[in-house]
C-alpha cells in the first residue's frame, strides 16, 4: 500500500476501514473492511455484579492521555500484535494532533490497564487494549464508555467482536449498517477531553443507575 501518513490514516478512518500488520515485525500495513463489524453500543454496557463490586472496592485511579505512548506500547507486549512499529510511530503523531487518546488504569504510579483509539466526529474508534492486573480492561471499557457519553460520542467502533467484548455488550453489524452509522456520526461533533475524569465508583454508580 501506498507509505501512510497521519492525514491518510484519519482518511482511512473516514472511510470505515483501518490499517494493520501482520505482526510486529513486519513493515507491510494493510487497510482492513470487515463484513461485520463490531460495535459497542454507548446505552449498552453490561456492567456485572461481580465488576461492579470490584469497581466500587478499587483504589486505581482513571487518568486520560497521561501516558498515551506507554498504552500502544502495553497493548503491542504480546506474543501476536498486529501493531509494528511504524503503527505505533503513527498513532503516536495522531496523538500529538489530539486525534487519538488514550484512558489509562493507574495503581499509584504503575500503568496496569488502559484502551487507546482515534477521534473524528463524534466516533470512537477503538484501537487496542490491555490489561496487568484483574479487571483492568474491563474497568478501563466502562471509564471509556462513560466519557464518551459524557462528551457527545455517539459511535463506538470496537472494529471486531471477540468474547471479551460480547461479554460488556458488545454486538456485530454489517459493513453497511456501519457505514451508515459513521456517516451520522462524522457530522457530529464530540470532545473527548471536555469531561473530567471521572472515578471508578463515579463511573459504576452512573451505570448502574441506568441499567
Amino acid at each position: 500500500m501506498t507509505a501512510l501518513t497521519p492525514e491518510l490514516l484519519l482518511h482511512g478512518y473516514a472511510l470505515g476501514i483501518f490499517p494493520m500488520a501482520e505482526h510486529r515485525d513486519d513493515t507491510e500495513i494493510f487497510w482492513v473492511d470487515p463484513e461485520r463489524r463490531g460495535v459497542l453500543p454507548l446505552d449498552g454496557f453490561h456492567v456485572s455484579r461481580s465488576l461492579a463490586k470490584a469497581m466500587r472496592r478499587s483504589a486505581f485511579e482513571v487518568r486520560i492521555n497521561t501516558d498515551f505512548d506507554g498504552v500502544v506500547a502495553a497493548c503491542a507486549d504480546r506474543a501476536d500484535t498486529w501493531i509494528n512499529a511504524e503503527i505505533a510511530r503513527l498513532y503516536s503523531v495522531l496523538h500529538q494532533n489530539a486525534h487519538a487518546h488514550s484512558l489509562e488504569i493507574w495503581e499509584g504510579e504503575a500503568l496496569v490497564g488502559g484502551v487507546y483509539g482515534v477521534t473524528l466526529g463524534a466516533a470512537f474508534f477503538g484501537e487496542s487494549m490491555f490489561s496487568r492486573r484483574t479487571n483492568a480492561s474491563k474497568m478501563a471499557l466502562a471509564a471509556l464508555v462513560d466519557r464518551l457519553n459524557s462528551a457527545g460520542f455517539v459511535l463506538f467502533d470496537t472494529q471486531f467482536l471477540t468474547s471479551h467484548l460480547a461479554s460488556l455488550g458488545a454486538v456485530e453489524i454489517t459493513r453497511r449498517t456501519y457505514h451508515a452509522r459513521l456517516r451520522r456520526a462524522l457530522d457530529q461533533h464530540a470532545q473527548f477531553s471536555r469531561p473530567a475524569t471521572a472515578s471508578l465508583q463515579e463511573v459504576v454508580q452512573r451505570m448502574t443507575q441506568t441499567s
